[in-house]
C-alpha cells in the first residue's frame, strides 16, 4: 500500500494545489454530501487548482453509506469522462471519505484520491489509515478495501461549521487514542472543556491524536497485529451503531464512547485495568454522551452483531482491551456471560 501524506494545514489553498500537483490527473472530481456541499464546498470553491473540477453530490449521514450511493459515484465518474488517470477529492466527514476512498480505489481498478476531512471524527479517524468502505446488509463497514489517499489535508477551519454533537463524536476517537497512548494525553483529554472548546488548543490535541494513529498504522498497515489497538471500544460500539441503524441512527463517536464504557469494564475484570481510571473515563462519557437505552432483551441481537466484527476468528468474538493506560492487550476473548455483564454495567452505571 502506497504511503499516505498527512498535512496539518496552515494554508489550505497552497496545500491543496501542491497535493493535486503530486497526482496524475487528466480530470478532477470533487465528492461532497448535501451538507458539505452547502457548508464546506464554498471554502474551496474559488481555488484556482479546482477550476474545471466536476462535483458529485451524495446524500448526507451514515444512512447513505450504501451500495446505491457508491454506484452513483461510479456512474458520475463514468459519465464525467473519468479515466484511470483521473483524481477524486473527497470533502466531508467519515462517510464521504470512506465511501469516496472506496469508489476511487475500485473505479478503473483504482484512481488517485485526496481526502479533506471536515469533521473532527473524520480528521482523527476515518480519513487517516487507508480504511475505505460502505455499510452493507445493516452491518457497519461490511465491504471495503485498504487503500491510502495520496494526501490527507487537515484544516481546523472546518470545525467551526460543526455542532456540539459532531465535536463530541470526533472527540470520542481522540479519547480512545489517549487511552492507548499515555496518562498525560489521557488526562489532558478528560480535562478539556469540550462544551466550549478552545480551537487553538484543540488543534494541538488533534495533531497528537493523529500522530498516535499514524504511528500505529505505519507499523501495521493491514491490521495484522498492533493496529487492532485502534479498535478499543469498537467491538461493542459497532454493535450499538448497527443496532441503532434500525431504530434511530447515532453518530459513530457516540457509539464508540458507549462501547468504551463496556470494554473498559471488561478490561477491569479481565486484564486488570485500574478501576479508578475506568470510573474517571466513564464519568466523562456519561456527562457528555448520555446513553442509548437498551434492555436485557436486546442482548442477543447485540451479541449477534458482535459476531460479525472483522477482528473475530472462527466465530470467536475478539476484543482489544487494556491492562492500563497505554498497556494494550489485543486478541482478547470474552464469554457471552462476560459480555452480558459488561452490558449490564453500561445500563446501570
Amino acid at each position: 500500500m502506497n504511503p499516505q501524506k498527512v498535512v496539518i494545514s496552515q494554508n489550505l489553498a497552497e496545500e491543496l494545489t501542491a497535493a493535486i500537483a503530486e497526482c496524475e490527473h487528466d480530470r478532477t472530481f470533487i465528492l461532497v454530501d448535501e451538507t458539505t456541499e452547502r457548508c464546506c464546498l464554498p471554502v474551496v470553491g474559488g481555488f484556482d487548482s479546482l477550476r474545471g473540477a466536476q462535483t458529485i453530490v451524495i446524500g448526507a449521514t451514515d444512512t447513505h453509506k450504501t451500495l446505491e450511493s457508491l454506484a452513483h459515484v461510479w456512474e458520475a465518474l463514468g459519465e464525467g469522462g473519468a479515466t484511470r488517470h483521473s483524481l477524486l477529492i473527497n470533502i466531508g466527514g467519515g462517510m464521504v471519505t470512506d465511501l469516496g476512498g472506496f469508489a476511487a480505489s475500485t473505479f478503473k481498478r483504482g484512481i488517485n484520491y485526496i481526502n479533506i476531512p471536515t469533521t473532527l471524527l473524520s480528521m482523527v479517524d476515518a480519513s487517516v489509515g487507508g480504511k475505505t468502505g460502505i455499510n452493507f446488509r445493516g452491518l457497519k463497514n461490511e465491504v471495503g478495501v485498504f487503500s491510502n489517499a495520496s494526501t490527507v489535508i487537515l484544516d481546523t477551519v472546518f470545525l467551526k461549521t460543526l455542532d456540539a454533537e459532531n465535536i463530541c463524536s470526533g472527540y470520542a476517537e481522540m479519547l480512545k487514542h489517549g487511552l492507548i497512548s499515555d496518562e498525560t494525553t489521557w488526562a489532558e483529554l478528560l480535562n478539556f472543556d469540550i462544551e466550549q472548546p478552545d480551537f487553538l488548543h484543540l488543534q494541538s490535541m488533534l495533531e497528537k491524536s493523529v500522530a498516535v494513529k499514524q504511528r500505529i498504522v505505519t507499523e501495521d498497515p493491514l491490521e495484522q497485529g498492533i493496529r487492532k489497538a485502534l479498535n478499543l471500544g469498537h467491538t461493542i460500539g459497532h454493535a450499538f451503531e448497527s443496532f441503532a441503524l434500525n431504530r434511530k441512527p447515532v453518530l459513530h463517536g457516540y457509539a464508540v464512547a458507549w462501547g468504551l464504557i463496556s470494554e473498559l469494564y471488561l478490561s477491569t475484570i479481565k486484564t486488570g485495568f485500574p478501576s479508578d481510571k475506568m470510573h474517571q473515563t466513564v464519568s466523562f462519557i456519561k456527562e457528555h454522551y448520555g446513553k442509548m437505552t437498551i434492555t436485557c432483551d436486546d442482548y442477543p441481537t447485540l451479541l449477534e452483531l458482535m459476531t460479525h466484527d472483522k477482528k473475530n476468528v472462527a466465530g470467536t468474538i475478539n476484543f482489544t482491551l487494556l491492562g492500563g493506560i497505554g498497556d494494550i492487550r489485543i486478541n482478547q476473548t470474552a464469554t457471552k456471560e462476560d459480555i452480558s455483564e459488561a452490558l449490564d454495567f453500561y445500563r446501570e452505571c
